[in-house]
């Protein structure tokens, strides 16, 4: 198994309507693939991570990095994985622009990081950090 984190920036804002539609297709395809992972929407801009067996994670970024809803995508993390972080969520989703993230039981300002390459260039890992945190804050 491996995971992949990456940004990205969306080419117009989503509504709610939009994300929830994004949403709810990732649920679907993923589950049927066993792809597991998180999906975060700040400010436009997009961060996720996948997990999974290799060659269905690698079609499903390949997918994505030719979907016309987004541009400058960069990948951030590909690594093997032991142990999935996101097992029991076929999408996990956060909309961090929400004014609800700020009332989460223990909010943090790492969740106002903003999810661009540039935020993540020192420390790759801080992504996985950030989806982590957000996860813990969820449940």
């Amino acid at each position: 198994m491996i995971y992949l984190v990456y940004v990205s920036t969306a080419v117009k804002l989503f509504s709610s309507a939009e994300l929830q539609q994004l949403l709810r297709g990732a649920r679907e395809n993923n589950s049927s693939r066993d792809i597991t992972g998180m999906l975060l929407y700040k400010d436009g801009n997009f961060m996720q991570v996948l997990e999974g067996m290799e060659e269905p994670v690698l079609a499903l970024h390949d997918r994505i990095t030719r979907d016309p809803r987004h541009k400058d995508l960069v990948t951030m993390l590909q690594r093997p994985l032991e142990t999935r972080q996101f097992a029991d969520w076929s999408m996990g989703f956060g909309d961090l622009t929400d004014a609800d993230a700020m009332a989460t039981p223990g909010y943090s300002d790492f969740l106002q990081t903003p999810l661009t390459a540039d935020a993540f260039a020192a420390d790759a890992h801080r992504a996985m950090r950030l989806l982590g945190l957000f996860k813990k804050n969820m449940q």
